[in-house]
């Protein structure tokens, strides 16, 4: 996300926000070493599933909509849209407070992984980043969507 113009798109905070949890959520190592770990500064998988909704609103309605203020075309809102279906289903089978253990040991655990990867990649590629690059924290996301 270093590497986004921050003026290319119009509601860029939200996408950055959308472009974080998809992220972590699109990272098995990340996943294992992290989220499982307890490390701080990265909150869990119902931090980053809300980050995927909370402005957005991705729970409610296609990404489609927002095609041209935080998604550039209609392959990235298909793709978010398969990811954010795929993990919230699972969040509402475990439950929003479960732990990370209940998420990871779902049996549509690496379905919805692969889908968070496919929009992750296709995003950060779209914004000239490195989709390999590891997760920024969530004290660096703070940080990137108050400058502009």
């Amino acid at each position: 996300m270093g590497g986004m113009p921050v003026n290319d798109m119009p509601w860029w905070r939200w996408r950055c926000n959308v472009r974080s949890a998809l992220h972590m959520l699109s990272d098995p190592v990340f996943q294992q070493n992290v989220w499982l770990a307890g490390v701080e500064g990265y909150g869990d998988v119902t931090d980053a599933v809300y980050r995927l909704v909370e402005d957005t609103w991705l729970d409610n309605w296609s990404a489609e909509k927002y095609v041209g203020t935080i998604f550039r075309d209609s392959q990235e809102a298909a793709l978010v849209d398969t990811a954010v279906l795929r993990v919230l289903r699972i969040m509402h089978q475990v439950g929003p407070d479960a732990p990370v253990t209940s998420y990871l040991n779902h049996h549509a655990w690496p379905e919805a992984v692969r889908a968070a990867r496919d929009a992750h990649v296709r995003l950060a590629t779209s914004d000239g980043d490195d989709p390999d690059a590891p997760p920024h924290t969530l004290e660096v996301l703070r940080i990137m969507t108050r400058s502009a």
